[in-house]
């Protein structure tokens, strides 16, 4: 089976410092799976090596059965995977569809044309056009990014990371800073955006762990200790013990 994302043995160390320990992970296509672990368990560090932010010590990252380790950034993106970030990233000063339109048309073959009108671009402007009605903004297609609430400026912000038809998508933290609304209807844009992709998320709200992924990875310092469907993590003992007994208790004891 050729998987969607594979890590291999992956490791990566700052100085004499260790963060991700030999990470193993295999991610068919098409699963949603979530990365969970406590602050400080390399997350964040295993998608920037994943995304190619970051070269990895030694291991291998492989993209649909291909390496993608020692690329840069871009050249990832352009095999086929795309990533947000846990700040919005956006061109604040052009409208949303603006934005959307940028993401679009290097995947579609526009290059650097100083002699083309972007408004004659119908298959780009078709593309940016449907993304937006898939994140639902298409009513602010001419509103400033800078002037959308925070829920619209991440959905924005999920419209341009799949706008570019990435097979697969990392989501860093994408429903922090929502409220409890927010976040639900957030979990069903994610649902109805995937269909078909590869996801993997970095999410620190339990809720939304379980109630999106198919799949949950636990991140310990550094190492996957678990990967199984969510009713086999949730009991897993040494989950319980290393993470998300006290995650789930904390939880309980914030809802009563």
């Amino acid at each position: 089976m050729t998987y969607a994302l594979e890590l291999k043995d992956l490791r990566k160390s700052f100085g004499k410092t260790e963060i991700i320990r030999g990470a193993n992970l295999a991610v068919a296509p098409g699963e949603r799976v979530a990365i969970i672990g406590p602050n400080g368990a390399g997350k964040s560090t295993l998608f920037n090596l994943i995304s190619g932010r970051f070269a990895p010590t030694s291991g291998e990252i492989l993209l649909g059965g291909e390496r993608i380790h020692g690329l840069r950034p871009y050249e990832i993106n352009r095999r086929g995977l795309a990533r947000s970030f846990q700040v919005s990233n956006l061109f604040v000063r052009l409208s949303v569809f603006e934005n959307i339109r940028c993401a679009v048309l290097w995947s579609m073959g526009y290059r650097y044309s100083f002699w083309k009108f972007l408004a004659d671009l119908d298959d780009a402007n078709d593309r940016a056009e449907e993304v937006l009605e898939m994140i639902h903004l298409d009513k602010k297609r001419e509103t400033l990014a800078m002037n959308l609430t925070y829920a619209e400026q991440r959905a924005l912000e999920i419209g341009i990371t799949i706008a570019g038809g990435a097979d697969v998508v990392l989501l860093d933290e994408p429903t922090a800073g929502m409220s409890k609304s927010e976040t639900k209807r957030f979990v069903q844009l994610i649902r109805e955006v995937t269909v078909n992709k590869t996801l993997l998320t970095v999410e620190h709200d339990m809720g939304v762990v379980f109630g999106l992924a198919d799949k949950i990875a636990v991140l310990v310092y550094g190492e996957v200790i678990a990967f199984d469907a969510p009713e086999a993590v949730r009991a897993n003992a040494r989950v319980q013990e290393a993470y998300l007994g006290s995650v789930l208790a904390d939880a309980q004891a914030a809802e009563a």
